[in-house]
Formats: C-alpha cells, sequence, structure tokens
C-alpha cells in the first residue's frame, strides 16, 4: 500500500530542491527519475522525502564540485606545471648560448695595422704585443725595405685617387724619419695623434722629446702646436774608421769632425749625400750649431767662410753617396765612412780593426717615429673602417713600444739605435754575459748611447726657413768637384721637393 502511494506520488507530483541550496529543479513526470549528471545522486536523504505533496527538502550539506570541472582543474594546474620547467630549460639553453656568443673571437675583435722600416722593431714585439692583448686583437703588420719606399707610398693619394685597404694611407700607423716630419705635416700626409697629452706614454717622455714633436699645421716646431708622431728608436751620425791603417800609418785616431780635415786623409773620406749633413758637418767645424738659421749673424766669417770650408770638405771626400759610402769603406777604397749609426754599426760588426766614434762636440740625432696617415681626407670606400679614424689600439701599442722592457733589444746591439728613454738618462753598460758571443766594437758608444756630455751638445735637425734653405742651394751649387753627380741629385733633391726641407734622406739611400 505504501509502495502504490509512493509511485502515485511520484508520478502526479512535482520534486523540486531547495532554490537557495541548489541550482536546479527537477520536474520529470516519468516514472524513472534521472538526476541531473552534475549533482551526484547521493547528495539527497531517503529520509528527508516525505509523503505529502509539498516540495521535498533534503538534508543541508556543503555543495560538491563537479567531477570535470576537478579534472579540469588538475590538467590546468599539469599544464602550467610543465610550461614553468620548460620555460626554465629555454632560459638556460638562451644563457648559455649567449655566453657561447661572447667568447667568440670575432665578437670584440679589434684591428691594428702598423707599417713599418724592416729591421727598426723585432720580430718579438709584435709576438710580445698579441700575446699581451689576446685573442680580439687583429694584428697586422706589414716591412718595407726603406723608409723612402714608406713615405712615397704615403704621397701617392694627393695624386691618386684609387686607394685600395693593402696601401700605406690605409694603415694605423707608419713609421716616418723626423727630418720628413715637417713636410708630411705641411701636405696634410698626417694628422695630429689626438689626447696624446693625456696618455702616460707622453708624459714620461724627456722635455727634449716633447719640444720637438710639438708643431704647428706648418710643420713649425711651436710650443701650442700638436702632437704629431711619437718615437720608438734614435740614433746619431758616426765616423768610422779603419784602425789598422791608421795604426800602419801612425795616424792619430778620429775624435772630431776637424779631423775630416787633416791632409793626410785627403782622397780617404766616403760620406753620405744629405746637403743637412754634409753643410752640418761644416757648421760644426766651424763651432756652430746644425740649426743655425743666419750664416752671417751666427757663424763666423759668415756665409762666405761656410763656402770656403764646405769646398776644402770636397777635395777631402772621394765619395758623396748615401747607398755605396759603406761598401768603398768595405773594399779598402776609402779608410773613413761617415754617416748614420743605424747603417753603419750593422755593417762594421762584419768588419775587423774597425773604430766607430760620435764625435766629441756633438752629432746630428736622428728619429723613427709613429705617425698616423691622414685617410680621412680621401674620397673612397674602398679602405674600410680606417677612413673614420685609426684603431682605438694605437696608444696602447705606443705604450708598448715604449716599455722599459723594449729597450733590451737596443741595449743588446740586436737592432740598431736606443729607445726614447735613453736620449736624456745616463747610458748603462750591460753586464759581459748578455753579450757574450757578440763582436767586441771598439767604439765611445755605450749601450748603443753616446756618452752623456756627446748627446748634450747633438742636436735633432729642425726645420729651416725659406732664406736658409737659399743659402744651403748657393752653397752645394758652388761646390766644385770633377764628378758633379752628387750636385745633380742634390739640386734634383731641392726642386722635387720645393725647397721644404734639406735632411737626411728617408732610406738614408742615394738621393
Amino acid at each position: 500500500m505504501a509502495s502504490s502511494s509512493l509511485s502515485q506520488i511520484a508520478s502526479s507530483s512535482t520534486l523540486t530542491t531547495n532554490p537557495r541550496r541548489s541550482n536546479f529543479t527537477l520536474r520529470n513526470p516519468n516514472p524513472l527519475l534521472r538526476l541531473p549528471t552534475r549533482v551526484r545522486p547521493s547528495s539527497y536523504s531517503i529520509h528527508a522525502l516525505r509523503f505529502s505533496s509539498t516540495p521535498i527538502t533534503p538534508q543541508e550539506s556543503p555543495p560538491k564540485l563537479p567531477r570535470t570541472f576537478l579534472r579540469l582543474a588538475a590538467s590546468v594546474v599539469l599544464f602550467l606545471d610543465e610550461d614553468s620547467n620548460v620555460k626554465e630549460t629555454e632560459d638556460e639553453e638562451l644563457k648559455t648560448a649567449f655566453e657561447n656568443w661572447k667568447s667568440k673571437t670575432y665578437a670584440l675583435t679589434v684591428p691594428l695595422r702598423i707599417v713599418s722600416l724592416q729591421g727598426s722593431i723585432p720580430q718579438s714585439w709584435v709576438k710580445d704585443f698579441m700575446r699581451a692583448q689576446g685573442r680580439r686583437l687583429k694584428l697586422q703588420t706589414n716591412f718595407y725595405g726603406s723608409l723612402e719606399g714608406i713615405f712615397s707610398q704615403l704621397s701617392i693619394p694627393l695624386t691618386k685617387p684609387k686607394v685600395k685597404s693593402t696601401s700605406v694611407v690605409a694603415a694605423d700607423l707608419v713609421s716616418v724619419g723626423d727630418s720628413w716630419l715637417s713636410y708630411a705635416i705641411k701636405k696634410k700626409l698626417i694628422v695630429p695623434m689626438s689626447g696624446a697629452e693625456d696618455q702616460d706614454w707622453f708624459k714620461c717622455l724627456s722635455d727634449k722629446w716633447k719640444v720637438y714633436l710639438r708643431r704647428n699645421y706648418s710643420g713649425e716646431i711651436d710650443p701650442q702646436g700638436e702632437i704629431w708622431a711619437a718615437p720608438y728608436r734614435w740614433g746619431c751620425m758616426v765616423i768610422a774608421y779603419k784602425k789598422s791603417k791608421f795604426q800602419t800609418y801612425k795616424l792619430d785616431p778620429i775624435e772630431d769632425w776637424t779631423d775630416l780635415w787633416r791632409p793626410e786623409l785627403a782622397g780617404r773620406i766616403s760620406m753620405v749625400n744629405s746637403p743637412r749633413e754634409v753643410i752640418g758637418a761644416v757648421l760644426k767645424y766651424m763651432g756652430a750649431s746644425y740649426n743655425t738659421e743666419n750664416m752671417n749673424l751666427q757663424v763666423a766669417g759668415g756665409r762666405t767662410a761656410v763656402q770656403q770650408n764646405l769646398a776644402l770638405l770636397g777635395k777631402q771626400v772621394r765619395l758623396f753617396d748615401s747607398t755605396n759610402f759603406l761598401k768603398a769603406f768595405g773594399v779598402g777604397d776609402v779608410w773613413v765612412a761617415v754617416g748614420w749609426s743605424s747603417e753603419v754599426l750593422p755593417a762594421v760588426k762584419r768588419m775587423s780593426n774597425v773604430t766607430v766614434i760620435v764625435p766629441k762636440s756633438g752629432a746630428s740625432l736622428w728619429a723613427d717615429l709613429w705617425a698616423i696617415p691622414a685617410a680621412s681626407r680621401l674620397e673612397t670606400n674602398q679602405i674600410g673602417g680606417r677612413v673614420r679614424g685609426p684603431s682605438p689600439l694605437i696608444h696602447q701599442w705606443i705604450e708598448f713600444c715604449l716599455q722599459a722592457a723594449r729597450a733590451l733589444p737596443f741595449k743588446q746591439e740586436v737592432i740598431p739605435g736606443a729607445p726614447p728613454s735613453a736620449l736624456e738618462s745616463k747610458p748603462v753598460e750591460l753586464p759581459g754575459e748578455l753579450l757574450k758571443g757578440k763582436p767586441k766594437l771598439d767604439t765611445n758608444l755605450i749601450a748603443g748611447v753616446p756618452p752623456a756630455e756627446i748627446v748634450a751638445r747633438s742636436e735633432f735637425l729642425e726645420p729651416l726657413s725659406d732664406a736658409t734653405l737659399t743659402d744651403y742651394e748657393w752653397l752645394i751649387a758652388s761646390m766644385q768637384k770633377p764628378d758633379t753627380g752628387f750636385i745633380n741629385r742634390i739640386q734634383h733633391f731641392i726642386s722635387s721637393f720645393n725647397h721644404n726641407f734639406l735632411a737626411k734622406p728617408q732610406s738614408k739611400t742615394d738621393l
């Protein structure tokens, strides 16, 4: 009976949940009651049903989340966790790739191209500098057999518009002889060394160097001028003579310039054919300066007296030839050779019974310098980034060349000359073991440097005024020699460079 009543109620009545507790109402006349899938049937209590026509209210209980929703939430959590792991892995891979990129040599490579005179720097400098700078340095060096070759290549862009990246003008630094520094400045072949005054290498130079290197845009020495170059070696004029010949003929040894005018040496002398050196020797013989500007006022007897002593020297010298003066000396055609230490010293070391002296009244000084070619003036796109300025490593290279450790090859006489620091410091003779096996040369040079008292009386060749150059032309033209080749070469030298300078040739060879 109760069962049939329940069935009747189920078929005729409506089952409704409390709208405040649930979000659905079920009305289903079908005897087979079907509960929604979002709610589990166990959410309801059989004890809450009453046999009445009023809605049945189930027992209050916390709402349950649907199973599908729970599964979805779990999937999201797993996905987020996996995504976080992937992100960490990707970050690690990116970091590793970045570190590998930074370690590549090409990432921060800095170029530096140097054009140098062959034999003026030791090969070990290049290797040591590369080792000091590390793998990121891209150093390229080119060596020329003469300074004349470098200077002629440096001058080509004046008339040749097409310039390649391998040309001298495209280099960051080039070797330049000090006697042509004025001409290179005046013709705008080089540019000032920007910021040189703030560099340690410049601050450590002696005052003599600082004064000599500071020039105006006309190439004249000017205390308010720019720094145009950096020295890396220097030397002087020397006199070599065959000691065996002098002993055989009981001749007094040569000590100073005045000895070149001794009658017994007539026709026994060879000399370089540089006008500044030849006339400079005459001026030193007369007690004057290499850089005399007004001969009539500064030299006893004036220009005429200079001309007379020059003519006498012309009779004493058998050969004026910068290329062959040492060859004539080597084969014995002459007994005395006058030239630059950079050429005389290496040659006489292969000879025996030779003495080399720096005249005690002083001599002319020469220097090899680093200078920056004026590449930015060229209208070309064929020389790469050089048109935008020199390498940022130029000052590091100069600083390296002037370090105290770089002086050893000069002291060991591996390279002729002396480091710039030795110009105004007392020369120190090396211990015998460092010179073991090397031929002993009879000389007053100490580790390639003249005695301090002689250096103090020596001079760099400074630019001459137009009036003084005119005097030089007159003196050269007045020389009477059977061999007119010297006069012709000098006159050609003067005219070809438009009277800008008269000094030792860049190549230290024939004009």
